[in-house]
Protein backbone atom coordinates (compact mmCIF):
# COMPACT_ATOMS: atom_id res chain seq x y z
CA UNK A 1 0.00 0.00 0.00
CA UNK A 2 1.62 3.30 -0.89
CA UNK A 3 0.80 5.78 1.69
CA UNK A 4 2.12 8.65 -0.27
CA UNK A 5 -0.27 7.56 -3.25
CA UNK A 6 -3.45 7.46 -1.47
CA UNK A 7 -2.98 10.92 0.22
CA UNK A 8 -5.03 13.70 -1.45
CA UNK A 9 -3.91 16.34 -2.66
CA UNK A 10 -5.73 20.11 -1.84
CA UNK A 11 -6.16 23.17 -4.37
CA UNK A 12 -5.30 26.28 -2.84
CA UNK A 13 -7.15 29.20 -4.21
CA UNK A 14 -6.20 30.08 -7.50
CA UNK A 15 -5.07 27.27 -8.47
CA UNK A 16 -6.73 25.33 -11.66
CA UNK A 17 -6.08 21.99 -12.80
CA UNK A 18 -6.94 20.51 -16.25
CA UNK A 19 -6.70 16.90 -16.73
CA UNK A 20 -6.83 16.05 -20.16
CA UNK A 21 -7.44 12.41 -22.24
CA UNK A 22 -3.84 10.22 -21.64
CA UNK A 23 -3.54 12.14 -18.64
CA UNK A 24 -1.84 15.61 -19.78
CA UNK A 25 -1.98 17.51 -16.71
CA UNK A 26 -2.10 21.59 -16.60
CA UNK A 27 -1.71 23.08 -13.70
CA UNK A 28 -2.08 26.89 -13.55
CA UNK A 29 -1.68 29.47 -10.43
CA UNK A 30 -0.55 32.69 -9.28
CA UNK A 31 3.36 31.93 -10.37
CA UNK A 32 2.33 30.68 -13.23
CA UNK A 33 2.07 27.44 -15.16
CA UNK A 34 3.03 23.62 -15.47
CA UNK A 35 2.56 20.52 -17.95
CA UNK A 36 3.61 17.14 -17.21
CA UNK A 37 2.29 13.74 -18.78
CA UNK A 38 1.41 11.38 -15.70
CA UNK A 39 1.29 7.55 -16.39
CA UNK A 40 -1.18 6.24 -18.09
CA UNK A 41 -2.66 3.63 -16.25
CA UNK A 42 -2.96 6.23 -13.37
CA UNK A 43 -6.96 7.41 -12.38
CA UNK A 44 -6.59 10.86 -11.58
CA UNK A 45 -9.57 12.69 -10.40
CA UNK A 46 -10.74 15.87 -9.10
CA UNK A 47 -13.65 16.01 -6.58
CA UNK A 48 -14.30 19.37 -4.60
CA UNK A 49 -10.89 20.86 -4.92
CA UNK A 50 -9.35 17.52 -4.23
CA UNK A 51 -7.05 15.46 -6.38
CA UNK A 52 -6.71 11.47 -5.85
CA UNK A 53 -4.79 9.82 -7.66
CA UNK A 54 -5.64 5.87 -7.99
CA UNK A 55 -4.20 2.91 -9.18
CA UNK A 56 -5.90 -0.17 -11.29
CA UNK A 57 -4.05 -3.08 -10.53
CA UNK A 58 -1.74 -4.37 -7.53
CA UNK A 59 0.99 -5.01 -9.70
CA UNK A 60 4.52 -3.96 -9.01
CA UNK A 61 5.10 -1.43 -11.90
CA UNK A 62 1.79 0.22 -10.80
CA UNK A 63 2.47 0.20 -6.99
CA UNK A 64 6.03 1.96 -7.96
CA UNK A 65 4.59 4.34 -10.14
CA UNK A 66 1.24 5.27 -7.92
CA UNK A 67 3.34 7.04 -5.03
CA UNK A 68 5.51 9.26 -8.19
CA UNK A 69 2.32 10.02 -10.39
CA UNK A 70 1.37 11.98 -6.53
CA UNK A 71 4.37 13.30 -5.78
CA UNK A 72 4.56 14.79 -9.11
CA UNK A 73 0.98 16.75 -8.94
CA UNK A 74 1.99 17.50 -5.62
CA UNK A 75 5.35 19.30 -6.54
CA UNK A 76 2.80 21.06 -9.41
CA UNK A 77 0.58 22.64 -7.35
CA UNK A 78 3.07 23.84 -4.83
CA UNK A 79 5.16 25.19 -7.75
CA UNK A 80 2.12 27.26 -9.19
CA UNK A 81 1.08 28.46 -5.56
CA UNK A 82 3.92 28.80 -3.73
CA UNK A 83 6.97 28.60 -5.98
CA UNK A 84 10.38 26.68 -5.00
CA UNK A 85 13.64 28.19 -3.76
CA UNK A 86 17.24 26.69 -3.54
CA UNK A 87 20.10 28.77 -1.43
CA UNK A 88 23.58 28.41 -2.19
CA UNK A 89 27.03 29.38 -0.12
CA UNK A 90 30.25 29.63 -1.80
CA UNK A 91 32.55 29.09 0.83
CA UNK A 92 36.52 30.33 0.74
CA UNK A 93 38.65 32.84 -0.07
CA UNK A 94 37.99 35.24 -2.89
CA UNK A 95 35.21 33.06 -4.36
CA UNK A 96 32.63 35.09 -5.59
CA UNK A 97 29.17 35.01 -7.82
CA UNK A 98 27.97 37.52 -9.55
CA UNK A 99 24.72 37.81 -12.04
CA UNK A 100 23.38 39.88 -15.12
CA UNK A 101 19.76 38.63 -15.35
CA UNK A 102 20.20 34.90 -15.99
CA UNK A 103 24.04 34.40 -16.69
CA UNK A 104 25.81 33.79 -13.69
CA UNK A 105 29.15 34.46 -13.40
CA UNK A 106 31.36 32.02 -10.73
CA UNK A 107 34.91 32.98 -9.67
CA UNK A 108 35.88 29.64 -7.63
CA UNK A 109 39.35 29.16 -7.17
CA UNK A 110 40.27 28.18 -11.44
CA UNK A 111 42.28 30.50 -13.76
CA UNK A 112 39.68 31.15 -15.21
CA UNK A 113 35.91 32.74 -14.49
CA UNK A 114 32.68 30.39 -15.29
CA UNK A 115 30.22 31.90 -17.07
CA UNK A 116 26.87 29.68 -16.54
CA UNK A 117 23.33 31.10 -18.07
CA UNK A 118 20.35 29.38 -16.21
CA UNK A 119 17.19 28.69 -18.21
CA UNK A 120 14.31 31.47 -18.18
CA UNK A 121 11.92 29.73 -16.13
CA UNK A 122 14.58 30.28 -13.27
CA UNK A 123 15.01 33.49 -11.37
CA UNK A 124 18.49 34.13 -9.58
CA UNK A 125 19.89 36.38 -7.18
CA UNK A 126 23.10 36.88 -5.87
CA UNK A 127 23.82 38.32 -2.55
CA UNK A 128 27.33 39.69 -0.86
CA UNK A 129 27.64 40.71 2.52
CA UNK A 130 30.83 41.83 4.25
CA UNK A 131 31.73 39.14 7.37
CA UNK A 132 29.50 36.12 5.43
CA UNK A 133 30.01 33.72 2.32
CA UNK A 134 28.72 34.86 -1.16
CA UNK A 135 24.79 33.27 -1.84
CA UNK A 136 23.17 32.32 -4.67
CA UNK A 137 19.69 31.99 -4.51
CA UNK A 138 17.52 30.08 -7.28
CA UNK A 139 13.62 30.45 -7.69
CA UNK A 140 11.15 28.52 -10.31
CA UNK A 141 7.64 27.39 -10.34
CA UNK A 142 9.35 23.87 -11.91
CA UNK A 143 10.70 21.83 -8.29
CA UNK A 144 12.64 19.31 -10.98
CA UNK A 145 14.29 21.78 -13.04
CA UNK A 146 15.50 23.85 -10.41
CA UNK A 147 16.92 20.59 -8.18
CA UNK A 148 18.64 20.14 -11.39
CA UNK A 149 20.33 23.51 -11.97
CA UNK A 150 21.29 23.57 -8.48
CA UNK A 151 23.08 20.65 -8.90
CA UNK A 152 25.38 21.64 -12.06
CA UNK A 153 26.06 24.76 -9.98
CA UNK A 154 27.60 22.92 -7.18
CA UNK A 155 29.32 20.45 -9.60
CA UNK A 156 31.99 23.49 -10.94
CA UNK A 157 33.20 23.06 -7.45
CA UNK A 158 32.19 20.39 -4.58
CA UNK A 159 32.48 21.12 -0.71
CA UNK A 160 35.58 19.69 -0.30
CA UNK A 161 36.06 17.59 3.13
CA UNK A 162 39.48 19.47 5.01
CA UNK A 163 38.67 22.43 4.12
CA UNK A 164 35.04 22.44 3.33
CA UNK A 165 35.79 24.80 0.45
CA UNK A 166 33.65 25.01 -2.67
CA UNK A 167 29.80 25.30 -3.11
CA UNK A 168 27.43 23.76 -0.84
CA UNK A 169 23.98 23.96 -0.44
CA UNK A 170 22.60 26.13 2.20
CA UNK A 171 22.07 24.47 5.44
CA UNK A 172 24.27 21.44 4.10
CA UNK A 173 26.61 20.10 6.58
CA UNK A 174 29.93 19.11 5.53
CA UNK A 175 31.54 15.71 6.91
CA UNK A 176 34.98 16.88 7.83
CA UNK A 177 38.55 15.52 7.84
CA UNK A 178 41.28 15.24 9.92
CA UNK A 179 44.21 16.30 8.37
CA UNK A 180 47.79 15.30 8.22
CA UNK A 181 49.03 15.04 11.88
CA UNK A 182 52.19 16.48 13.31
CA UNK A 183 55.10 14.08 13.68
CA UNK A 184 54.76 11.13 14.90
CA UNK A 185 57.08 10.07 17.43
CA UNK A 186 59.74 13.11 16.92
CA UNK A 187 63.39 13.16 15.67
CA UNK A 188 65.79 10.81 16.44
Amino acid sequence: MSRIGNAPISLPKGVSIDITKGNFVTVKGPKGQLQEQIDQDMEISLEDGTITVKRPTEQQRHKAVHGLSRSLLSNMVNGVSTGFTKTMELVGVGYRATNTGNLLELIVGYSHPIMFELPKEIVLNTKTEKGSNRMVSLESVDKQLLGQVAAKIRAFRKPEPYKGKGIKFSGEIIRRKAGKTAGKGGKK
